[in-house]
């Protein structure tokens, strides 16, 4: 026989609870970022280039491989680290080296940074390294922007057209 001293006493423990959720859900209050600044977010993958160049395979070479296997070039499978750098009114606010990923380090380099900026004009630099001479940017991007408050800028990099985009 349930006795009425512990229904009351689930009743209260119950009513404890849903108020402690419905006071949580609205505060304290949770703010993304100060409304007066702006978001920068830099969020893209991309294949560095293979290591190495691909050789040319010989007539004799490819009669002894199976019919099958026959393409003219041999080519390795591992790609490049991808090195990624940005810069901000002149400032470097971003640097990194992402390994390809895959067992055989043949797979893409990801890359993900998000900040808060000034909302206001702002001259942006962004410039990638995935090609086999370290010395070298292979892409370089310049972009003069004008950032409201509370707007989302993402740099992305586009694979088709090989270069970075700006939305």
């Amino acid at each position: 026989m349930i006795k009425p001293q512990h229904i009351a006493g689930q009743i209260v423990a119950y009513t404890a609870f849903a108020l402690m959720i419905g006071y949580f859900a609205s505060r304290p209050a949770y703010h993304h970022h100060a409304p007066e600044n702006a978001l920068l977010k830099l969020s893209l993958t991309h294949a560095g280039q293979r290591v190495g160049e691909c050789k040319d395979r010989t007539p004799e070479e490819l009669a002894k491989m199976p019919p099958n296997m026959r393409t003219k070039q041999s080519c390795g499978r591992e790609r490049n680290a991808v090195t990624l750098e940005m810069d901000l009114d002149g400032k470097l606010v971003f640097q990194q080296t992402a390994r390809p990923a895959g067992l055989s380090a043949d797979g893409r380099s990801r890359f993900y940074d998000s900040r808060e900026v000034p909302a206001g004009q702002h001259v942006m630099r962004v410039r990638m390294r995935d090609g086999n001479n370290a010395n070298i940017f292979d892409q370089k991007a310049e972009l003069t922007v004008t950032l409201e408050p509370r707007q989302v800028f993402v740099v992305d990099f586009d694979e088709e057209d090989g270069k970075f985009s700006f939305q």
